[in-house]
């Protein structure tokens, strides 16, 4: 298996007749600093996991096609990576796994770079996923889905300054591989996104400093050191106390902390079960609920699982970032 080459100047070993790429969805814990104070703005925590994913196939083609699923957005991306990396894009790509669009995972940003990371491959051409990602606008707040995508694992970046280039990395630890996350999905609504979601920030009031500075000191204090150790009782006591400041900070535009009625439900279950990390991914709808082993992910879930709207899945982290396969 071929990871995807990560810095400009890195090349393909050989034109691929066919590649596979697999790219994992990220859960964005919150933001940072949303004051902006000393010239950086959001800062994110995230994490990889290891499903829901981006799976895709591309071979080359008489003309440009694509089929399964987000098929119209996978042509949009097509061209716009083929006039970044300047090859041809006949190239046919089926979809073969999806991440639920508007969700709260990312799923914008994988599609893209595992399209053009597959297009690179095909044409032996070097790929440097945070060029791109610029030039889509990708990562234009967060840098965890871009962080995701190259190298998985535990996130942490520092925002944007005024140069317009994606955030930087500046903590990856990788999740302890005993940890679960349980993923409770709402596929009846979508989370804010697109031009509402530039509103959403336009119009929200200033976030207080203080509030900024505490939540550093969570992520850098205590989220951090208790990934380090595998400790998850601090680890999601940490998350719960970020996603109440931010929640409650957006919840004008998403109709309160979390975003679906039915995930705010299932939420207050989990945390009057003891759960100690709870929240939302991003924008929503999509809650999450952090356990410290499988079997514990999946008493949680026996417990919430009833008739409706909900459906759950139980997640691990990932460790590493996309992968490319030639076929």
């Amino acid at each position: 298996m071929a990871e995807v080459p990560q810095r400009t100047g890195e090349t393909a070993t050989r034109t691929a007749t066919g590649v596979r790429v697999r790219a994992p969805a990220r859960l964005h814990f919150g933001f940072l600093d949303l004051n902006g104070g000393l010239g950086r703005r959001f800062g994110s925590i995230g994490l990889a996991l290891d499903a829901p994913a981006i799976q895709l196939v591309a071979r080359p083609a008489k003309r440009v096609a694509a089929s399964g699923p987000e098929a119209e957005r996978v042509r949009a991306n097509l061209l716009a990576a083929s006039a970044y990396l300047d090859v041809p894009d006949t190239v046919a790509v089926e979809v073969e796994e999806a991440i639920p669009p508007h969700a709260g995972f990312g799923s914008g940003t994988q599609l893209a770079l595992a399209v053009a990371a597959a297009l690179a491959r095909l044409n032996g051409k070097p790929f440097a996923p945070a060029d791109f990602a610029d030039v889509l606008d990708r990562g234009n707040r967060s840098g965890v889905g871009l962080a995701a995508f190259t190298e998985g694992g535990l996130i942490v970046d520092g925002g944007r300054d005024g140069s317009g280039a994606p955030p930087p990395v500046i903590a990856r630890l990788p999740y302890p591989e005993a940890w679960r996350v349980v993923l409770m999905l709402d596929e009846a609504m979508t989370g804010v996104h697109g031009s509402h979601e530039t509103e959403a920030f336009r119009d929200l009031p200033p976030f207080d400093a203080a509030q900024a500075a505490e939540i550093c000191r969570i992520v850098l204090m205590q989220i951090l050191p208790a990934a380090a150790t595998a400790e998850p009782d601090g680890f999601g006591a940490g998350i719960t106390e970020i996603q109440k400041r931010v929640g409650d900070h957006f919840a004008p535009h998403q109709g309160g902390r979390y975003a679906s009625p039915a995930v705010a439900e299932a939420l207050a279950a989990v945390a009057q079960s003891g759960v100690r990390g709870y929240g939302q991914s991003s924008w929503g709808p999509t809650g999450f609920a952090l356990m410290p082993s499988q079997a514990e992910a999946e008493r949680l879930v026996g417990a919430l699982e009833r008739p409706g709207r909900l459906r759950f899945v139980i997640a691990s982290g990932r460790n590493g970032g996309a992968s490319v396969t030639d076929l």
